[in-house]
């Protein structure tokens, strides 16, 4: 018995609490609820995919800061021809030994270092094997969007050894090769453009022996840094956390003061005046009785 009466008055206690969220059960309150979940769900997948593209990067920089450091190889154990660069062999560097084609360059257009606009050349070096290479040599800065190969400075004459980062192809519209220039580098399109075999890939050029008459820019080291990928998923978090706040204050700002529709309403109606009845506008007609009055005859028969 004792058990019952106090289960009811636990029941009417959560009753008399939870009576004032009731307006939670509405339609209104359940579509906006709906809508929170839509964006937490969506602001925290975004969140993990800003994560595990750090994490990518992260184990990219790793395996490019090992092997950017890395003793000299020949090319041919690390590059082949027509096979494309292994993801484990990015910026690994190499050595090779040939001549440079000087007939066959290949102009890169709209390479820009801060903010100064030039071109990259790149330039078969063909080994002994008869395969060739494709260097990219470094940049020139240059207005002239135009320039020809034959306006870039030559590189060494003769046999030339050379150390240089491995670089995988780039993809798209962008490599298409046209007059023998280009907008980026894959060894695809420039050895069907210049008909010849060529190693997968390309390299960036570190060092040449002998050195040329008249050097270009040399190869920018690669970018170890983590991008902004751990900030972009914060931020993503941040909005979830801002819209789950943003559902329980407009919740409780309800539960406190009411509906805001009604809040208004009400704001509205104590804008108007109180009423104080229909007023009779004044009239003169008193006044003018008297004056009708006082023009009379009197008993005498003067006015």
């Amino acid at each position: 018995m004792s058990g019952w009466i106090y289960g009811g008055a636990v029941r009417e206690w959560l009753a008399r609490s939870l009576a004032p969220w009731r307006f939670l059960l509405s339609l209104r309150w359940f579509l906006l609820f709906l809508a929170v979940v839509l964006v937490g769900v969506g602001t925290w997948w975004l969140g993990e995919w800003q994560f595990g593209r750090l994490d990518d990067r992260q184990e990219q920089n790793t395996v490019v800061g090992a092997n950017a450091h890395q003793d000299p190889v020949p090319v041919d154990e690390v590059l082949a021809a027509g096979e494309p660069v292994a993801e484990d062999e990015q910026w690994a560097v190499i050595e090779a030994t040939g001549e440079y084609d000087v007939a066959d360059t290949v102009v890169v257009r709209y390479r820009t270092r801060d903010g100064v606009g030039g071109v990259d050349a790149v330039v078969p070096l063909v080994t002994a094997g008869g395969t060739a290479l494709l260097v990219d040599r470094g940049w020139m800065a240059t207005e002239n969007r135009a320039i020809t190969p034959e306006e870039i400075p030559a590189p060494p004459e003769g046999e030339v050894t050379i150390t240089a980062w491995v670089r995988a192809d780039g993809t798209g519209d962008s490599t298409a090769v046209d007059d023998r220039s280009t907008r980026a580098i894959s060894s695809v399109e420039i050895g069907q453009a210049l008909d010849r075999e060529v190693y997968g890939g390309f390299v960036e050029l570190r060092s040449e022996e002998p050195e040329p008459a008249e050097p270009l820019e040399p190869a920018e080291p690669p970018d170890l840094s983590e991008g902004p990928h751990f900030f972009y998923g914060l931020q993503w978090w941040f909005f979830g956390v801002l819209a789950l706040g943003g559902f329980l204050y407009l919740a409780w700002d309800e539960r406190k003061n009411g509906p805001r529709g009604e809040r208004r309403r009400s704001q509205s109606a104590r804008s108007i005046p109180p009423s104080t009845g229909t007023i009779a506008p004044v009239t003169n007609d008193a006044a003018g009785e008297s004056r009708n009055a006082a023009t009379r005859p009197n008993s005498a028969g003067s006015p």
